[in-house]
């Protein structure tokens, strides 16, 4: 079952985000009450640096608990290891904690990540997300979006629709990218940014790509590239972005995949997708 195959009413989709929006404030309550004290690193993923903590574990059994007794027969890919194979053609991807090096340092730009997808999660091109919400518990801000009915962000009792910017001048972009934890590719990166720099108007690097979207969708950055994100990463955040109007690609002008994601407006991505999709 392809993601073209799958056909969902407006209501369905008002449902799957109505879900996102409230399991991902359920996890961030309990990431920021819950949170030890003496927070430390329970476990290591692909580097020494790649940390998971004890608070990732419960966010996403948190995350798949809710999910599993909202909808049974969805199927799940989490970032911490939760999977399970999908009935109805939907399945939740969730990132329990994105930023987790800022949350371990209590630097406040992390957050949860929840999306609703359809296609096969586990293969580029694939699949799309179809309703998401990411939310920083820190700042209580609360980005989210379905398919077809715009973006908004939740904030001190208000929901506001939320727009990229139209930016095509790189020289007056403000451009958010992220680093890998291997070293090798992380030299990579730098490098490339280093290369970038001259032509716009700063670089930032906050630590969590679900905000980093959310920022581009927002309009608090221009435009953001980064290589080395999982579906669980991007997808909630693909979806806000688009949902503001904006284009979120991989190589070659594809979907985003680990190997690139380019977001911004039209006019931004064909500026920048150039310099960096190499």
């Amino acid at each position: 079952m392809t993601h073209n195959d799958i056909q969902l009413s407006a209501d369905e989709i008002a449902d799957l985000e109505t879900i996102a929006c409230t399991v991902a404030r359920e996890a961030g309550d309990l990431i920021v009450d819950e949170r030890p004290e003496h927070l430390g690193v329970a476990a290591t993923k692909t580097t020494a640096t790649d940390v998971v903590t004890i608070m990732d574990r419960r966010s996403e059994e948190l995350l798949r608990t809710r999910l599993e007794a909202a909808r049974p027969g969805d199927g799940l890919l989490g970032e911490e290891g939760a999977s399970r194979r999908s009935e109805t053609g939907i399945t939740w991807v969730v990132d329990p904690i994105d930023g987790t090096v800022n949350y371990l340092y209590q630097l406040p730009a992390y957050a949860v990540s929840v999306a609703a997808c359809v296609g096969d999660v586990n293969t580029p091109g694939a699949w799309r997300p179809v309703a998401g919400a990411v939310l920083n518990p820190i700042t209580d801000e609360l980005f989210h979006a379905g398919l077809g009915t715009g973006s908004f962000l939740d904030y001190a009792g208000r929901s506001s629709a939320i727009q990229v910017t139209v930016q095509g001048d790189l020289a007056m972009s403000l451009v958010a990218t992220g680093f890998g934890y291997d070293v090798d590719k992380r030299k990579q990166q730098a490098a490339l940014a280093a290369e970038l720099i001259p032509q716009v108007r700063d670089i930032r690097r906050a630590g969590s790509a679900a905000l980093d979207l959310c920022s581009v969708a927002a309009g608090r950055l221009d435009g953001y590239f980064e290589s080395g994100l999982h579906p669980w990463d991007l997808a909630a955040g693909w979806l806000i972005v688009t949902e503001a109007g904006g284009l979120v690609q991989g190589r070659s002008g594809g979907a985003p995949a680990t190997d690139l994601v380019v977001a911004g407006s039209a006019e931004q991505v064909a500026k920048l997708a150039p310099l960096v999709d190499r």
